[in-house]
Parts: C-alpha cells; sequence; structure tokens
C-alpha cells in the first residue's frame, strides 16, 4: 500500500464534472500517514461522495509527447510584440479554505464535447468499468461510476498499467463558499503549488522511487515539514493490476522489479521533455529501456485512440470556452478582431496548411499565433516550436529572414523542416513584408494579409519650427499642418535646436512619450538636456514611485546608480539602450510601461518589437547611426505609437533638416525593401553550416541530394536574382570542395556505372568537433591551433590562460583599446599572469609604445592583444564579480560588460563540446566545465552551487548564503515558511519555488548516480561466452 501511495502533492480544485485539470498531480497518503481508526470511516467517506463524482482517476495518457526525432506539429514564427505572461496562472498563497483561484479550474470548464465524446473521458470511463470488474472492486472500492463505457471502446483499447491512481476527497468549506467540489491534499501540497505541472510529476516519479535511493524515513519527514494545512486524509488503495497482454515485452516490464512497475506515462514525458534539449544520445541504463517498452505500448493505444475519435470542434475557434474566458480575465479580450476572425477561419488554416499572415504593428497578429498554437496543443495534442528572438526583446520575425547571420539561420532551419516534414504546419507572421511571393514559394504558403489598425496613426515630418503631415495625396507627399507654439529662450535654442522640449511636453507625464535618436550617446544626453528644461511640477508626478525605482537600481546595481539616470528618472525620463544591463533595461521598461516612467530616449533596437507603446514617437534624425533610415526601420519606429486598448490615437513625428528633405520624401513614399536570402553572402555561417549540419545530421550525404536540398531554400527560390556569374550547382560544388580541404568532410567517389558516378560526404571528427560545438567555421581552424599551442604551456596558476582561449573571435574586431589602461593593467600582472602573455608574443614594452604613441618596429597580431585586452576585462570581472566597478576600470559600457561576459560563457560551452569531439584536447574538457559555471553565474566560488537553482540570483544566493543554505541539500530541505521567515523580501511562493527546484536537481543528481551504478552492475554485451549462451538457449 506504501508503494502505491504518492507524498508529493498538489492542492487542485474541480468543477463538479470533476475532470482533472491538465498538469495536475493528485496523491494519497500513506498507511504510514493515516491515523488509526480513520480508515474506515474515510472509506465510508469516500464511497459516499463518490454517489456524486462521475469519475475520480487520473489516468496518465492525456498528452502524447514527441521526441526530438519527430518533427513538431506546427512552427511559428513570430512577429507581435508578446506577452510571455498572457495565459500564465498567477498563483496565490491562499489556504484550503478560500476561494479557488484560476490555476485551480478545469482548462475545459463545463464544455460537454470535450468530456464526453473525447479520448479522454472514453478512457476514464473504459477505466472505471474496468475498476468496478471483481476482481479488481477489492482494489478500487472507492471507484463508483454512473456510466460505462460503451462495448465499442472497450474493444478498442487496452489499460496499461495506471501508476499511483489515487482517490479525491472534498473539502467541505471549499464546496459551501464556491460551488466547487475541492480536492484537498494532506501534508506538502503547499510546497508544489506555484510548481510547472512537468516538475511536479517528475517530483512524484522520484518520491515513488524513494525507497530505491535510500533514506526513506528521513524524505518522509522533509515532507511533512514543509506542510502547514493539515487535512482529513484517505485510504490509500492497492495499485491496480495490469489487465493480460499478449505482447512479450510487456509481459516482461510486469514482473520487473517494483520501481519499474511503478513508472508510468508521466516517466516518459519527463524524459522526452528533458531528452529533447540533449545534442548526444544518452545511453540509457535496463531499468529505463525496460520503462520505455512499456512507455511506448501506452502511446500507441493513444494514438490509435485519438487518430479514430470525432474532430469534435469547440465554440472558441475549436478551444475551449474557457480559453476565451481566460483572455477576457487576463488581458480583457472580449471579442476578436474581424481579420483576426476571417484569418482563424480561412480553409488554408482548416485544412492545415502553411500561412503567411502580414499586418501594420499593433493589428493583433500574436493572439491569431496563440490561438493556432493553443488548437494544436489542446486539440490535436501535438507539439508546437516558437521561434524565439535572434536577441533576447522579442519574437523573430519573419521578414528578418533576409538580415544578416541570424536570417541565414532562420532560412537554414525552416528549409530543413520542409524538406524532412511533409506534416509540420508553418505559421509566419510579420508587419513588414513586400516580396510575399518569394516566401510563399519557399513556405509552400499560403498568404492572408490587412491593413487593418485599431488606433489610427497619424504621421508627420517637421522642418525647422513648422510641422507637416503626411499626406500621400499630395503632390509633394505632405501638407501643412502647423507651427510650434513655444515661447524659446535663447538658452534653450542653443541647446534644443530641434524643439525637442516642445514637442515632448505636450504630451508627457499624462501620456508616454519615445524619442528615437540615432547613437547611445545621443540618448543620453538628450535625456539630460530635456530634463534640465522641465518645470519642477514634473517632479511631483508620481514622486513616491520614482523613488522606489531609483531605490530598485540601486539595489540590483549593489549600491551603484548611473548618474544620468539619478538625475533623470525623478522627472520621469530615462535613456534606454544596450549600455544598461538586462536588470535595468528591464526594471526600466516595467516602469515605463506601468506610466511611472513617462519619455524614453532610445536607440533603434527598441523598435525591434519591445511592447512599450507611446502616444507620440519622435525620431531625432532619419538616420541610425551614419545610415541613412531605410523603409522598414522607419515603419518599426512609427509603429510603436498608438497601441491598441493604450491609445486613442497614436502620432509620429520625423525632424529632418532641410538638406535630407528630398530623400525622406522619397522614404515615406516608396515600397518597403525586398527581402533576399543571405545564405551565400554569409558563407561560413550561412552555407557551409548548412551542408555541415545536413551531413552530419545524415539528411543528405551525396551531392545530388544536397544539390536537391538547395533548390528547395529561399536562396533556391531567389537564385535567378541573385546568381549573376555561377549556377546553384556551381556554388554547392565549390562550397563542399572548401569543407573538404579545410578538413571537415571527406569525399567518396562511387562508381555506380562506367558513366554514372556518386560522390558520398561524410563528416571528419574536426568537422564533427566544430558542428557539435556550433563554432562558426571562420574561426576552426583558429580555434583548434588556439587549443593545440596551448598545450604545449598552459598556465594554470591563474584562470587568464583559459579565459583567452574561450574569449569570442567575433567580438574582437569590436575592440578598441585603451592603450592607457591597457598599460596599466599588464603592469600589475603577477608573474604567471606575465608568463602567459609571452607565450601569446604580447609583450610589455609593446603595450607601454603604444600608450605613450611611440612607433613600433616589431609586427604583433592585432587580433591577438585586442583578445587578451577583453581577457583582462573578463579576468578582472571573475575576481571582482562586480561589473560597475569592472565598467569603472575599464572605461566600458556595463551593459557592454554583460554582454561580452554572456558571449564568453556560451563560447566557453561551444569550445567545451569540440574538445569533448576530440580525443587529444581532453586535458581542456574538465577545466572548461568549470570555466563555463564562473563565467555563466560570475560570482564568488562558494555561491556557484546556489545560483543553479531557479530564482536564486547574486543577491539572494548571498543571503541565503549568510543564513546558513550554503548547498543544494541545504536548500532541498529547507522549510519555505522558515525561509520567508529569515530572508528579507523573500514571497511564500519565491521560497516554494526556491526549496522545489533545490529539490529537483538534487534528485536529478541522485537519479544520475543511480544509473551509473546500474551501468556499474550490467552485464556486458561483450562478455565472453555472452553470445555461445544465447546460441545455446536458442
Amino acid at each position: 500500500m506504501d508503494e502505491c501511495g504518492s507524498r508529493i502533492r498538489r492542492r487542485v480544485s474541480l468543477p463538479k464534472r470533476n475532470r482533472p485539470s491538465l498538469g495536475c498531480i493528485f496523491g494519497a497518503p500513506t498507511a504510514a500517514e493515516l491515523e488509526p481508526g480513520d480508515e474506515g470511516k474515510e472509506e465510508e467517506e469516500m464511497v459516499a461522495e463518490n454517489r456524486r463524482r462521475k469519475t475520480a482517476g487520473v489516468l496518465p495518457i492525456e498528452v502524447q509527447p514527441l521526441l526530438l526525432s519527430d518533427s513538431p506539429e506546427c512552427l511559428v514564427l513570430g512577429g507581435g510584440d508578446t506577452n510571455p505572461d498572457l495565459l500564465r496562472h498567477v498563483p496565490t498563497d491562499r489556504g484550503v479554505g478560500d476561494q479557488p483561484n484560476d490555476s485551480e479550474v478545469d482548462m475545459f470548464g463545463d464544455y460537454d464535447s470535450f468530456t464526453e465524446n473525447s479520448f479522454i473521458a472514453q478512457v476514464d470511463d473504459l477505466e472505471q468499468k474496468y475498476m468496478q470488474l471483481p476482481e479488481h472492486r477489492k482494489h478500487a472500492t472507492d471507484f463508483a461510476t454512473e456510466n460505462l463505457c460503451s462495448e465499442s471502446i472497450k474493444n478498442k483499447l487496452s489499460i496499461t498499467t495506471i501508476g499511483n491512481l489515487t482517490e479525491l476527497q472534498t473539502d467541505k468549506h471549499t464546496e459551501n463558499q464556491s460551488g466547487y467540489e475541492g480536492v484537498t491534499i494532506e501534508p506538502g501540497a503547499d510546497l508544489l503549488y506555484d510548481v510547472p505541472s512537468s516538475q511536479a510529476i517528475y517530483f512524484e516519479n522520484l518520491q515513488n522511487s524513494s525507497n530505491d535511493l535510500g533514506d526513506h524515513s528521513m524524505k518522509e519527514r522533509d515532507w511533512k515539514s514543509s506542510s502547514h494545512n493539515t487535512v482529513n486524509e484517505e485510504p490509500p488503495h492497492n495499485c491496480i493490476e495490469q489487465p493480460q497482454q499478449n505482447d512479450e515485452s510487456s509481459s516482461k516490464v510486469r514482473t520487473s522489479s517494483d520501481m519499474n512497475r511503478r513508472k508510468s506515462i508521466k516517466d516518459h514525458l519527463k524524459n522526452a521533455m528533458t531528452g529533447n534539449a540533449k545534442a548526444q544520445t544518452p545511453i540509457f541504463s535496463r531499468s529505463k529501456q525496460l520503462k520505455d517498452t512499456l512507455v511506448s505500448e501506452e502511446i500507441n493505444v493513444a494514438k490509435k485512440t485519438i487518430e479514430s475519435s470525432s474532430n469534435d470542434l469547440g465554440p472558441f475557434y475549436s478551444l475551449p470556452s474557457k480559453v476565451r474566458d481566460l483572455y477576457a480575465q487576463f488581458k480583457g479580450i472580449e471579442k476578436l478582431y474581424e481579420w483576426q476572425h476571417s484569418c482563424l477561419t480561412l480553409n488554408s488554416v482548416q485544412e492545415r496548411k502553411n500561412l503567411i499572415y502580414s499586418l501594420p504593428t499593433s493589428g493583433g497578429k500574436t493572439l491569431v499565433a496563440e490561438i493556432l498554437m493553443l488548437q494544436e496543443l489542446l486539440c490535436c495534442r501535438k507539439d508546437v516550436l516558437m521561434i524565439l528572438p535572434y536577441v533576447a526583446i522579442v519574437q523573430e520575425k519573419l521578414h528578418m529572414i533576409g538580415e544578416g547571420s541570424r536570417g541565414a539561420t532562420l532560412e537554414m532551419t525552416l528549409a530543413k523542416i520542409l524538406y524532412t516534414s511533409k506534416t509540420t504546419q508553418i505559421i509566419g507572421m510579420s508587419a513588414t513584408l513586400n516580396n510575399v511571393e518569394d516566401l510563399q514559394k519557399f513556405l509552400q504558403a499560403e498568404y492572408y494579409t490587412s491593413q487593418f489598425r485599431p488606433v489610427e496613426l497619424k504621421e508627420y515630418l517637421k522642418i525647422n519650427d513648422t510641422i507637416y503631415e503626411v499626406d500621400s495625396k499630395a503632390e509633394n507627399g505632405m501638407t501643412f499642418s502647423r507651427l510650434l507654439n513655444y515661447k524659446y529662450s535663447d538658452t534653450l535654442k542653443k541647446m534644443d535646436p530641434d524643439h525637442l522640449v516642445a514637442l515632448v511636453t505636450e504630451v508627457i507625464p499624462n501620456y508616454s512619450c519615445l524619442v528615437f535618436c540615432p547613437s547611445k550617446k545621443n540618448c543620453e544626453n538628450v535625456a539630460e538636456m530635456i530634463c534640465k528644461f522641465l518645470s519642477k511640477e514634473y517632479l511631483k508626478h508620481k514622486e513616491k514611485e520614482k523613488c522606489e525605482v531609483i531605490k530598485n537600481l540601486k539595489n540590483i546595481g549593489n549600491g551603484n546608480l548611473c548618474p544620468v539616470l539619478k538625475r533623470t528618472i525623478p522627472f520621469g525620463v530615462a535613456y534606454h539602450h544596450s549600455g544598461l544591463t538586462s536588470d535595468e533595461r528591464k526594471l526600466l521598461e516595467e516602469a515605463y510601461s506601468t506610466g511611472v516612467l513617462c519619455l524614453f530616449t532610445c536607440t533603434s533596437t527598441l523598435a525591434a518589437g519591445v511592447n512599450l507603446p507611446a502616444r507620440r514617437v519622435i525620431l531625432r534624425a532619419p538616420y541610425v547611426a551614419k545610415e541613412f533610415l531605410k523603409r522598414n526601420q522607419y515603419k518599426q519606429m512609427i509603429g510603436r505609437a498608438g497601441r491598441a486598448g493604450i491609445d486613442t490615437i497614436g502620432e509620429s513625428i520625423l525632424i529632418l533638416q532641410e538638406k535630407d528633405k528630398q530623400q525622406v520624401l522619397e522614404l515615406i513614399t516608396k515600397p518597403l525593401e525586398n527581402c533576399y536570402s543571405h545564405l551565400v553572402q554569409e558563407f561560413t555561417k550561412g552555407i557551409q553550416t548548412l551542408f555541415l549540419s545536413l551531413i552530419g545530421l545524415k539528411i543528405a550525404t551525396n551531392l545530388d541530394d544536397i544539390y536537391h536540398f538547395m533548390n528547395g531554400t529561399f536562396f533556391g527560390v531567389q537564385q535567378k536574382v541573385l546568381l549573376k556569374e555561377k549556377s546553384l550547382w556551381e556554388i554547392t560544388v565549390e562550397s563542399l570542395r572548401y569543407l573538404t580541404e579545410k578538413g571537415l568532410l571527406q569525399k567518396d567517389t562511387i562508381y555506380k556505372s562506367e558513366e554514372e558516378v556518386q560522390y558520398n560526404f561524410h563528416i571528419t571528427k574536426l568537422g564533427r568537433a566544430s558542428f557539435k560545438g556550433t563554432i562558426d567555421l571562420a574561426y576552426c581552424d583558429i580555434l583548434y591551433r588556439d587549443l593545440k599551442k596551448g598545450l604545449e604551456g598552459l598556465v594554470l596558476e591563474s584562470l587568464l590562460h583559459l579565459i583567452y582561449l574561450t574569449t569570442p573571435y567575433d567580438l574582437v574586431s569590436q575592440c578598441n583599446p585603451d592603450w592607457m589602461i591597457y598599460f596599466r593593467q599588464f603592469s600589475q600582472l603577477s608573474p604567471a599572469e606575465q608568463n602567459v602573455a609571452a607565450i601569446l608574443g604580447v609583450s610589455e614594452s609593446f603595450i607601454g609604445k603604444k600608450a605613450s604613441g611611440q612607433a613600433i618596429g616589431k609586427k604583433v597580431d592585432k587580433d591577438i592583444v585586442n583578445r587578451l585586452y577583453l581577457s583582462f576585462v573578463l579576468y578582472t570581472l571573475l575576481k571582482e564579480t562586480n561589473i560597475w566597478t569592472v565598467s569603472e576600470k575599464f572605461n566600458m559600457p556595463r551593459g557592454y560588460i554583460q554582454n561580452l561576459l554572456t558571449g564568453t560563457a556560451s563560447f566557453s560551452s561551444c569550445v567545451l563540446h569540440f574538445c569533448e569531439e576530440l580525443e587529444e584536447f581532453w586535458v581542456y574538457r574538465a577545466l572548461l566545465v568549470e570555466l563555463t559555471k564562473k563565467l555563466t553565474y560570475c560570482v564568488k566560488a562558494e555561491l556557484i552551487p546556489l545560483m543553479e537553482v531557479t530564482g536564486v540570483l547574486e543577491g539572494r544566493a548571498k543571503q541565503l548564503y549568510s543564513a546558513g543554505y550554503k548547498s543544494l541539500m541545504h536548500l532541498a530541505n529547507a522549510n519555505p515558511e522558515v525561509l520567508v521567515r529569515t530572508i528579507d523580501h523573500l514571497s511564500r511562493r519565491q521560497a516554494k519555488q526556491i526549496v522545489s527546484s533545490a529539490k529537483m536537481l538534487l534528485h536529478e543528481k541522485a537519479e544520475a548516480l543511480q544509473e551509473e551504478v546500474e551501468e556499474l552492475l550490467r552485464l556486458p554485451s561483450d562478455f565472453p561466452g555472452a553470445v555461445a549462451s544465447s546460441t545455446d538457449k536458442a
């Protein structure tokens, strides 16, 4: 009985239909946890309760997982400003007796067709009928059912082992308050309340197998210690035995160990999700192989049943009405726009054909994508892959397929999906598209477009003190609107010749405003200039909230605060560009979104899609850096103005000089720029990387197949336009020859006949290392030489040499050392660190001459010198772990330093994978594992174990360490309530998340060790006599 009762629980409330919510976990207490004499009483209550119930169990065959080897059934390419919290349930810390919150409500509500005709309902009914058979009634006395499933369903399904079927119990207090029949669980319920369901499922399985890991009593004590709402418990039931199966492998599973019998499809879900993220296919232990045999049967049953079930459509675009209610509750969306309805009801969408749709910014594109994804996930039970951003700001836009290396990467991804899977649906959305016919042909997609914009956008041009409205019907494209009416002093005229103060004060502080500036430095200067001429009345607007913003900025900067922000934030003004750290940007964006800040001076990167709307958008000049504005960029910037549900009107004002007037008039009237493939233009990051991955993944390995693949790419579609001198065949042959000469590929010639020759390619060790490490092929040979040279005299007395070897090559060209700072840092090096510089060929005398401006006689590799300088920055950062002090020491923007650190941590991981594929670099493996951790967390060594836990950043890690929580074990055994009392500014929800995450990490490590044990104890497949004995048996 103990084995079947789960001690990992989650509080759930169900509607009277009593269907389990997706992802919820139900558990029954163990016999040890029940009070003496309660068992009979509990049983009577449950029998009475079940007269009012229709279902009472959770059948763990609700989601059909797809492994990485299977293509996702839907691929969505984003193009809107997505709020990632759109459908996130917001858990609270309510007690058991409180009103159930939204995360506790069944997603499918009371919509009958999703419960009575669906596969889940059929299986539920079949399960109950099975439980009522005489031979099983003693195992399931609490499962009373009103409707038995039909014979056709019974014949269609064979139910495999159902692990840990549990009972539900009504909390009378909750029922009386809300009209819902609550499910209240015994000790441990609150612990996983805020944990994702997949994580909670994982915990349940790990807890079930805790006897095999040892220390059973201690674990039971830990779970009990985390409980604060003890409720009436239910008697446990025996595990339901598996019916007779004809499959020999299933029979073998049933007779395996207790641990294997208890594992179910939930294990497979966890394995699918975690396994898909791994680059290498793991060698499964015997227990996993046995488990997967059982799981494959369960999935096959689920597949057949889903395929045979009726195509039941819900009331909200094939979705349950509960989805519509959630949109109304969390986003205030009561009704879709007409174009959204038209798009979602297109025949091409209903038939799951590929689709591209394009609308102006703020038209509501993201909502359509979300509904299509939910249809796949909830109705079709298929996987969905969302292409995430190139930079961590927005979703990848489809038009970015024509932008440099990220465009080449996006094109390669789409081409592989199109080539390998004929069933995957691709949805592309974008605000800016021109030559859509090429994209349609490439993606084999239908096209939908509309010029709908929920808020009217008026475009203006400003020349001197006159404002003109953009008018396509006018002769020169614009008509006079008004003269600026603002009294300027002589000082103000000199400081603000573009009249920015006049333009922004027309809307702030009651409305928001964005001012796009050509450069980062200009952003800061404009923000300060505006604040100098704002009246003191602006200081009083949301004064308390602005003080809180400054306080929070100081906290995340360890007491440091940018002097510019210190002066501008009291006026509700701030700058926004890449010089800020990610934490600063996030905090400022939140303050702007809530109206605490009313004016941002920003660079064009913000226009890439951060959802920061404004009543008025001002373009400081028609330039981005020194380049003239493109039509696509212009449309993106002005698209920030007048967002739906926020403003009733949007305005954009482009400030220009008389000399730029003609170019600007062309800019506002010309069509959008065409989108072109960069697959060949980005040679090493494009076509070469593509061919290496095609051959490495064995998608296409001979010349003919590779050429056929190329014809299906976006480049293949546009080859007549892009290829002037060479044919696609010639480019294919040339690229393969280059990879072969570089030692990344090896060519095999196969003579099929006297006239027919086939050229096959396979990847070399160096090629596989570059492929697995995702190394830019422009640098793979340089990396190999550097690592090889490093083996001759690797300096391990400090981290400097290793840091140099993992400093990204592509950042070196952007580096312009401050030679005085360089010389100062060089002179402070220890003898061992100076030895590193000597090995690299950089001398102190060379740096001294550069600092003093003297002529240099001896030639030194500029890239090595610059890379070493960046290594000094990183080395200092790891020692001091404070971005602010390093920023001041090297006179670099703190955002740049943070990006350098992030890029180096990523490249260090790439170099690690590169070395794992080459035996000669074995010495680097252990070293790079530790270095990657240091670069990733950038904290003192003792804090690294705590930083691995979800929700723990540097500040929190220091608090926990000071409070005595110095390891993963400490956190895993912590009581959330004690943490809340001990750690300042820690909410109960955060405490639960920290403890739960620590437990999961700890159990993962224990499971890994267990697998190692099983691997050690397993009989080797090549053991002498093993083959002979198997032959004798046959």
